[in-house]
Order: structure tokens, then C-alpha cells, then sequence
């Protein structure tokens, strides 16, 4: 049985959500608004966040960067928002998947299983291995069929920021913020010349990337 924890201001949809979570087997806390939310994840941290984005104190991304990175477990924003600005903006900010109001409850209960099942965003291993490097998290290095690999510090800080959270999006903005700092949050070119050196080093054929790929206008996804 897993804990969700549902966010959002909307009393009649915030008592829909509980009935049909638990008719599924979930445990299910509600929260009215951004503060009570954080409030109630950092008190007792659930499997899963559903997030809304239209709260009355903060907005759905203001919470986001207040969850993260401290949880570690996958946030689904559910959200009449359907631009696809808000979209990349709410991934940016941490979120792990997007679904528009009103939804399909079959389809949004689907994309809960396979978000829980991909478990937490946080690696839980501190070596990492792939059919053709392996990143060894603690010791801060890497090999490639047995032999070491030479990264540049920014070079490790991207892989890192990567391979911590596998089969995730992580969005643009958020990985510059990570590698880079906040005043570097609109150097997308940047992203993309590091990761060309990281694939250069890393993939088996770097213009066809396996491991390290690209989400055009979003981010980038590292697949173990």
C-alpha cells in the first residue's frame, strides 16, 4: 500500500481523488494549499505527490522547489493548465509527469502505477552500471568496459545530476540550476556542449545516444 498525498483546493475534487485512491488501495492525505502541503510532506513523506498548480498562497511550481530535492519521490502535477509553457515550466521545476484536467481516473490511476514503480527519483545505489559504463556515485568515478574515464568537474557534476534520478525528466532549467548555479538558469547551450562531450566519452555511439538522451525543449532523461 502506498501513500499519495493530494494537493490541491478544489474540496469536491479533493474528495473524488480520495475515494477513488483508496478504492485502489492507496493511503490518501489531502492538503488545501502550498504551505500545508510542504508542511505535511516533510512531516510524513508519501510515495506520491499529486500537485496542483492554481493554489490559493503558492503556486504548484513555488511548491515544487520547495519539495525538491529533499523528496525524492515522484510529484505528478494534475492541472487545468494545459500551455505547454506551464507544462515544461512545472518540469523544469521538478515535477515527473503532467496531467491535464479534467482526466480520465483510469488513465491518471496508470500513470500513478507507473510512476510508483519507478520508485524514487533518488538513486539508490552508489554505483550505477549500464551495459557500457559504470559510474561509481561515492568514489566519483567512472569506467567504461573496465577502464577509467577522465571527466572534467562540470562534466561530473552534469552525470551526476543525471544518474542520481534514472528514467526521470529532468528539466532544463533545473539541471543548469544544479551544475551551474541560478544565474545560469537560461544557458541552454551550455547543456548542450557538455552533453556532447559526456557522449563523446560515455556512449557506445555518441550521435545515437542510448543512455544520455535528449527531450527536445524540455530536458534530458538518463535510461539505465
Amino acid at each position: 500500500m502506498s501513500r499519495v498525498l493530494v494537493i490541491d483546493d478544489d474540496p469536491q475534487l479533493l474528495r473524488a481523488l480520495r475515494i477513488t485512491l483508496r478504492a485502489a488501495g492507496h493511503e490518501v492525505d489531502t492538503a488545501p494549499d502550498g504551505r500545508t502541503a510542504l508542511h505535511q510532506a516533510a512531516a510524513l513523506p508519501p510515495d506520491l505527490i499529486l500537485l496542483d498548480l492554481g493554489l490559493p498562497d503558492l503556486d504548484g511550481t513555488e511548491v515544487l522547489a520547495g519539495l525538491r530535492p529533499s523528496y525524492t519521490g515522484p510529484v505528478l502535477v494534475l492541472s487545468a493548465r494545459a500551455d505547454s509553457q506551464d507544462k515544461v515550466r512545472a518540469l523544469d521545476a521538478g515535477a515527473d509527469d503532467y496531467v491535464t484536467k479534467p482526466c480520465d481516473m483510469s488513465e491518471l490511476l496508470a500513470r500513478l502505477r507507473a510512476a510508483l514503480r519507478r520508485g524514487p527519483s533518488e538513486a539508490t545505489d552508489s554505483i550505477v552500471t549500464t551495459d557500457h559504463f559504470t559510474v561509481d556515485l561515492t568514489a566519483r568515478q567512472v569506467t567504461v568496459g573496465g577502464a577509467p574515464v577522465r571527466l572534467t568537474p562540470t562534466e561530473w557534476a552534469l552525470l551526476d545530476a543525471l544518474v542520481r534520478h534514472p528514467g526521470r525528466l529532468i528539466g532544463q532549467r533545473q539541471l543548469l540550476r544544479s551544475v551551474w548555479g541560478p544565474a545560469y538558469e537560461k544557458e541552454t547551450h551550455y547543456l548542450r556542449v557538455y552533453l556532447v562531450q559526456l557522449r563523446r566519452k560515455l556512449e557506445p555511439d555518441p550521435a545515437h545516444p542510448r543512455y544520455l538522451r535528449t527531450e527536445p525543449g524540455m530536458g534530458y532523461r538518463f535510461t539505465p
